[in-house]
């Protein structure tokens, strides 16, 4: 990166300050090379260095301590320390340089400054500390030094013990400051209270005027702040202390103020039916049936427009027809009869998503404008509120708190100051408020502070000791001078923790403490870790001793780490504190590092019984926060979790500016570095035409979709010809993905890409917001390329991009103000936006950052809407509160507790009237069904609570609250679902999919949506017998039983075809398992679909180490045999599986957009979601490098394999067995297999049935009618087998009843047979359905009577037209044939009315011959299908090295085993390629 660093304009630095600068980068230049990459080909992973300590270190009773001051001579500072002479360091370094050539440069804690004795002393520990290495030990000291004698013969001694050790310069053990008890004993004994009767050598402790350390902001600190007396005051700042928290709320209010509450456009209030382009295919000339009600109007009107009817075309036809006044369109709206949502009147019908999905009659409602209340509207007074965080963000009434005790502090210190100042005693009482004072501001005891205590104590000390030779005029200006030195210790201690910690108050003049200096060019990175403060008592008695480690971090990956072994023990001064001060110096260049780099720190602890190293604490900040380093002392928060995550460090990992019971003081270099932008070479000449290898080859790593999928050698590959690749030939994630680090040419050259690439569709931006791309400029030009989506289009992807803001450089970043300005717009945005920020700040890390950005939408949806959250809010805290207590009931009372919780909810309605549904805004709801509302009795005991609709067109409206179980992977499978669904819709195929909604609204809880008339399929299973799951026809008679008219029954079959191949398709992709009956559900209208993902990307079950999910997806024989009428209809198996393999190939072009969506939610904590495999798990499943007819024949294989797989049916079986078994009496009402049976039988009871003539089909079955209990008929066909075994079954089942004799065939006479037998079932049936009600309404009964009923004509066609109708009965055989790059390709698909020569079905194959070719026979063939007259095959057949098709024929064999079925010659110059072509098939036997 390029940075440029600034200075103070003052001139007053020294010459020898600068000169001392000059030395400082000569030697670093020995140490470091010059230039140290930044790719991440290899990461430097962790460089230990060790420190030679001192004997203290090693021996613990052995007491070493530097050489004395000479107090008449020179005065020391409280931060002095022993250094090594410069000229013994040059010689050591060039030593050192010799052995390091041609190595990894070391990643040491080296001096960055090199400081003269004489100017060591000029900036303190909350000021800059760069170049020096600050006292680490006990500020209060209370023993004599020895000799400087002494102390150059143990460093002489030191030095020489060192001498032949592999040892790289680094600091000696910490050096006392001033007064040091330089002891390894770190606790005193009085650790609570400062002792002014301390032991200490008096003749060393003459103080004159100038033995205080200058400190620097003595020079800064503003004119007109007086420090004497009260000298600490205070201001409210409601917008935050912190500059980056004011300037995001500025941002918030400047965006929040683009929308004005008196523009209609923007803030209507109403909520808008979503849309989507138009899907010509699908509504090429379809009608909608609508029937329209006016407002306030019984009048209803039926129309049946176009699909591209414009709604205001409508609602002016509407207006015609209804009255005759002159009213215009555009002041009326239709609204959805049943919700508050409104159809948009400048888009077509076809365009919304309601009637893309619906076909039945749709009810709407005709409103005028004016009467409609925008009631979730912004009202005027939002305009003119503020956006203060603090009154929004729940932590931050720590805030208030805050400040109320410190002022409160301040006055009491303030009270007590003066009086010593007066009688010149008690000085514990000041000494006790600034221990107050420093408690308040999170136990944080800087060094400034610590030292002017001691000089009170000692000031005080003194005056008592020689209180007859001074005067009192001079002992008074001496304890002046010592607190106003206090006071200014505590002032700035104020000003660093408003500066680094959110904080609505600071100090009235800030001083500024920084003194700029020059950094040189090739400057290397380095900080000063001061201390750990406020240590928990609990640590200080589990671990002996403290160290620390420094991560500096890139798109989760580490460019490289330091480890300290300087291990310190704790030690108590006001609070318990590690003291470290100790100088980090990182072997890189600042101006090479990316301006996203991130550092983390860790606190380990190292155990007393077994000296191993715990983790406690760690943190992480940028270093160039707002494009500009951290300059100066600063204070960081440190949060208690686990390892910090490595591959999402991002500035909003944990909030270092919210404070925590852990403090971290850093103390950072006074050089202002600031990130400029690079000119890139834009005038780059066009790259010559690549070689056709070279782009095919570029294609081919496309098909990656993911640089995460990308392999180290194809990722330079492709980053090789980087300038050859365009939106026609790959993807720029892919291209800029592929970028070998990020030194300051490569990112220019990414950048470079970035200003040139044309997008082919704004969502291929959406892989430019991954982890991977931290770089601001990319993640801005991604936002811009999403800002083209409209409002509903964005909808779909906010999940995806909820969890991109993670990695978002700061709050006020494009994509958040993105997210803002779309909230804006849209309701249905805010609202899922809010509940998608709530439940994120659930997961582990991030949750301050998601508060804040919870706080920005709340603020810019006004007071309206923002109640209504808040109601939305409540309403779930009361259901998840009902739901534990259900919970925590025993059995017997469950429903007893749920009757009386639900009071509680009736009394929130009472108290609100209305609320939103928080599943559906546009649902609303105004109380509880009580007697509805349930609970399931499955392990989580989910509640199903029914709602009164506030719209009194609309039904009640039922759904599950669930607690316990995580539904965030419910709601992102659901959600890679819709988008499938809405790819299949623009592409003219509607799979009939039902889409339930699904949200996470806390913590292991969610709402879920009820699909009403849905049925699982494990309760078919059960009505079917206890082998239900192992019958063929359950699910045929299922829906034989529920569509008594020919035309519900085909509408029921068309939908399970359509629905059960999207699932088909859905499910195989996404690898979701657990697949049993009981997570199958069925609709009388025929749509199945599939509930709870708690298992997904092919995660199967495991039983005794066995997979449960042994099949690729659900599709068993018992469906297949209600797709082809149980085998009547064996073609339209054919069309399900050409169905499947077209819906696949459709959601496989978009291959790209599915695995990003995914590749953003790798962070999100989904326990099944988060990593690289789970990423190539899908891919797999996607085959985008493979060609459709190669797709074709993978899917098609797929099916044949989970058609085979009999584990399927034993796992159903074995599932509906154990829930059996498990079925409970408390088992809510609503929800018994033994009511739902009772209620089935009240309205499936039989009149009478009656046998008309034998079928038209065949003699040998009887046309039955069948009057229903509500006088409907319909009719059946029976043969007198299936009659024989009714009488069998209900023999079995009623054995204590006496039933009707049945009249078997040895009862009848060899005359007038038919008219007997007619006569002799009627009479039984009547019997039967007049005798035992039991017998009557006994499932086997209604079974036999009301499944497969027929049509009622004279002539049946065929049963329901799904694909080709077949009128003849020639055999056939279906192929693709394509021919590309001298390679034939032959995809055979069908076949049908194939036979042996007795008619039988054969087990058929087809052999390839390819003449002429005199070389060798070319010979290929398939696997055989076994006895099948319409086999399925969709397999591939290659030959290679076919240049040309003229002159070629294609000889096609089909046999059964060796027995010859049809054969036909294909002259290939004369067949269209890539077309599927039906070919008949000669020299057949019929």
């Amino acid at each position: 990166m390029a940075y440029c660093w600034k200075t103070d304009l003052n001139t007053s630095e020294s010459h020898e300050e600068q000169h001392e600068h000059q030395e400082f980068h000569s030697v670093n230049q020995s140490f470091f090379p010059s230039h140290v990459s930044l790719g991440f080909d290899q990461l430097v992973d962790e460089i230990r260095i060790k420190i030679p300590f001192y004997q203290s270190e090693i021996e613990e009773n052995t007491v070493c301590v530097p050489h004395a001051p000479n107090w008449d001579s020179t005065r020391h500072s409280l931060h002095e320390t022993h250094q090594i002479p410069l000229n013994e360091l040059t010689s050591q370094t060039s030593e050192l340089s010799c052995h390091q050539v041609g190595k990894t440069p070391v990643i040491g804690f080296r001096r960055s400054v090199l400081p003269n004795p004489e100017n060591m002393n000029k900036q303190s520990s909350c000021g800059n500390p760069i170049g020096k290495y600050h006292g680490g030990d006990d500020y209060r000291i209370n023993i004599s030094a020895p000799s400087s004698t002494s102390l150059d013969k143990i460093n002489s001694q030191r030095e020489s013990e060192n001498e032949n050790r592999n040892y790289h310069i680094g600091f000696e053990s910490s050096i006392p400051s001033t007064y040091p008890s330089f002891s390894t004993n770190f606790m005193p004994k009085e650790e609570n209270k400062r002792s002014r009767n301390m032991n200490i050598v008096k003749h060393s402790l003459m103080l004159s005027e100038g033995s205080f350390p200058p400190r620097t902001w003595e020079s800064t600190q503003p004119e007109n702040t007086e420090l004497t007396g009260c000298s600490i005051q205070l201001v409210e700042v409601p917008q935050g202390s912190n500059k980056s928290l004011a300037s995001f709320c500025d941002e918030v209010k400047k965006i929040r103020e683009t929308y004005h509450a008196a523009d209609i456009n923007s803030n209507s209030g109403k909520i808008w039916s979503t849309t989507a382009a138009f899907p010509c295919q699908l509504f090429s000339n379809t009608k909608f049936n609508i029937n329209i009600c006016i407002d306030n109007s019984t009048q209803r009107l039926h129309f049946k427009p176009y699909a591209n009817y414009l709604v205001k075309d409508l609602i002016a036809e509407v207006l015609h027809f209804s009255t005759n006044d002159k009213l215009f369109p555009k002041d009326h709206l239709l609204s959805i009869c049943g919700y508050e949502e409104f159809l948009q009147n400048d888009y077509s019908l076809g365009s919304h998503k309601i009637f893309q999905k619906d076909k039945s009659v749709i009810q709407l409602t005709l409103h005028k404008n004016g009467k409609v209340p925008g009631k979730l509207s912004r009202k005027h007074e939002d305009d003119h509120s503020q956006f203060y965080l603090n009154q929004l963000l729940e932590f931050m009434h720590i805030w208030k708190i805050s400040r109320q005790c410190l002022s409160t502090v301040i006055k009491k210190y303030d009270f007590h100051l003066k009086c010593l100042l007066k009688t010149q005693q008690n000085v514990d009482n000041i000494i006790e408020e600034v221990k107050n004072i420093c408690s308040v501001l999170g136990c944080v005891e800087t060094k400034q502070i610590t030292d002017a205590v001691n000089e009170l104590n000692l000031t005080l000390q003194r005056n008592a000791e020689n209180f007859h030779q001074n005067s009192e005029t001079s002992a008074k200006g001496l304890i002046e001078k010592v607190t106003t030195e206090l006071s200014r210790a505590i002032y700035q201690l104020i000003s660093v923790y408003c500066r680094s910690f959110y904080a609505d108050f600071q100090p009235v003049n800030i001083p500024d403490d920084i003194s700029y200096v020059n950094p040189g060019l090739h400057s290397h990175l380095s900080f000063t870790v001061y201390a750990v403060h406020n240590i928990p008592e609990t640590w200080v008695h589990s671990y002996k001793t403290f160290s620390f480690s420094c991560w500096l971090t890139y798109a989760g990956k580490k460019l490289c780490q330091v480890r300290s072994y300087r291990n310190i023990p704790v030690k108590k001064l006001f609070f318990f504190l590690v003291n470290w001060n100790e100088v980090i110096n990182f072997p890189l260049e600042i101006k090479s590092l990316p301006r996203e780099s991130m550092l983390t720190i860790r606190l380990f602890g190292i155990i007393c019984t077994t000296n191993n190293a715990n983790l406690l604490a760690w943190t992480c900040l940028p270093l160039f926060p707002k494009d500009k380093s951290i300059l100066g002392s600063m204070l960081f928060s440190m949060t208690l979790q686990s390892e910090p995550p490595i591959e999402t460090i991002a500035p909003g990992v944990w909030d270092i500016s919210q404070p925590s019971p852990v403090t971290l003081q850093i103390a950072f270099p006074a050089t202002e570095w600031e990130y400029m932008k690079l000119d890139s070479e834009e005038n780059r000449s066009k790259p010559e035409e690549p070689p056709k290898e070279c782009l095919k080859h570029i294609s081919r790593l496309s098909q990656k979709q993911s640089p995460l999928l990308l392999s180290e050698e194809k990722r330079r590959y492709l980053w090789f010809y980087r300038f050859y690749c365009n939106n026609e030939n790959c993807s720029l994630p892919l291209v800029l993905g592929s970028a070998p680090g990020w030194d300051e040419r490569t990112v220019s050259e990414m950048h470079t890409i970035l200003r040139r690439w044309k997008f082919s569709c704004p969502l291929e931006a959406l892989g430019l917001l991954t982890s991977s791309f931290p770089d601001q400029e990319i993640r801005k030009v991604a936002v811009q390329q999403l800002d083209n989506l409209l409002n509903d289009e964005l909808l779909d992807y906010l999940p995806q991009l909820v969890q991109a803001a993670k990695f978002e450089w700061n709050l006020e970043s494009p994509l958040v103000q993105l997210l803002l300005h779309r909230s804006l717009q849209s309701i249905q945005i805010a609202h899922r936006l809010y509940w998608l920020l709530k439940d994120a700040q659930n997961e582990t890390y991030f949750k301050s950052w998601y508060q804040k950005l919870l706080a920005a939408l709340q603020f810019c949806s006004g007071k309206a809407l923002s109640d209504e959250f808040s109601k939305e809010k409540k309403l779930i805290k009361i259901l998840g509160d009902i739901g534990e207590k259900v919970k925590s009931a025993s059995d017997p009372q469950r429903q007893e507790v749920l009757k009386k919780e639900i009071g509680r909810l009736e009394e929130f309605f009472q108290c609100i009237n209305t609320c939103h549904l928080p599943l559906n805004p546009a649902l609303c709801i105004r109380g509880i069904d009580h007697d509805a509302c349930s609970y399931f009795t499955s392990n989580a005991l989910p509640l199903k609570i029914t709602f009164i609709n506030a719209n009194p067109m609309g039904k009640n409206i039922s759904v599950i609250f669930k607690a316990g179980d995580d539904l965030r992977q419910d709601m992102l499978v659901l959600q890679i679902i819709q988008v499938m669904d809405n790819i299949w819709l623009q592409e003219g195929l509607d799979m009939q999919m039902i889409i339930y909604r699904c949200l996470s609204t806390g913590k292991g809880q969610g709402l879920v949506q009820m699909v009403p008339d849905a049925i699982t399929l494990a309760k078919i299973h059960r009505h079917s017998g206890l082998i239900g799951p192992l019958k063929e026809n359950t699910i045929k008679k299922w829906f034989s039983q529920h569509n008594h008219l020919k035309a519900d029954y085909e509408k029921a079959l068309r939908n399970f075809f359509y629905s059960c191949a999207g699932w088909c398709v859905v499910t195989f992709i996404l690898g979701v398992c657990d697949r049993h009956n009981d997570n199958i559900m069925l609709t009388k209208s025929g749509h199945m679909f599939h509930i709870d993902f708690g298992k997904f990307l092919g995660h199967a079950q495991t039983f005794g180490g066995i997979k449960r999910d042994r099949a690729p997806f659900i599709f068993t024989s018992e469906m297949e045999y209600f797709i082809t009428e149980g085998g009547k209809n064996p073609q339209h198996f054919q069309d399900f599986v050409e169905l499947c393999c077209r819906a696949y190939n459709i959601v496989r072009r978009h291959s790209r957009l599915l695995l990003n969506l995914l590749e953003m939610m790798l962070h999100a904590g989904l326990p099944e979601l988060s990593g690289i495999q789970d990423l190539k798990y899908v891919y797999n499943n996607l085959r985008p490098q493979d060609t459709d007819l190669e797709a074709t024949s993978h899917f098609t294989k797929k099916i044949k394999e989970s058609l085979e797989c009999f584990p399927v049916k034993l796992n159903n079986l074995i599932h509906t067995l154990a829930q059996m078994t498990a079925t409970s009496p408390a088992k809510s009402a609503s929800q018994t297999p033994s009511q739902e049976s009772c209620m089935l039988s009240a309205t499936r009871s039989i009149q009478r049935a009656t046998i008309l003539r034998f079928s038209k089909k065949t003699s040998n079955l009887y046309l039955i009618q069948v009057i229903h209990g509500n006088n409907e008929m319909s009719l059946t066909e029976k043969s007198f087998d299936q009659f024989s075994k009714l009488h069998s079954q209900l023999q079995k089942q009623f054995a204590s009843l006496t039933l009707p004799e049945f009249p078997h065939w040895w009862h009848v006479p060899f005359t007038n047979s038919d008219h007997k037998r007619f006569r002799d079932l009627n009479h039984y049936m009547e019997q039967i359905l007049n005798g035992s009600y039991k017998v009557a309404n006994s499932d086997c009964v209604l079974s036999f009577f009301l499944s497969e009923p027929v049509q009622q004509t004279i002539e049946e066609p065929s049963f329901v037209d799904l694909g080709e109708k077949f009128p003849d009965k020639t055999p056939k055989v279906q192929l693709v044939i394509s021919h590309e790059d001298a390679k034939l390709t032959i995809l055979v698909k069908h076949m049908k009315n194939i036979h042996l020569p007795d008619g039988s079905a054969p087990s058929a194959h087809v052999e390839f011959y390819l003449l002429p070719y005199p070389s060798e026979v070319r010979r290929r063939k398939t696997k055989s299908v076994p006895k099948c007259t319409d086999p399925t095959y969709n397999e591939i057949v290659v030959y290679d090295e076919v240049t040309e098709l003229q002159g070629h024929v294609l000889m096609l064999i089909v046999k059964s085993k060796s027995i010859f079925v049809g054969a036909i010659n294909i002259q290939l110059y004369t067949v269209p390629l890539n077309e599927e072509k039906w070919y008949p098939l000669g020299n057949c036997i019929i």
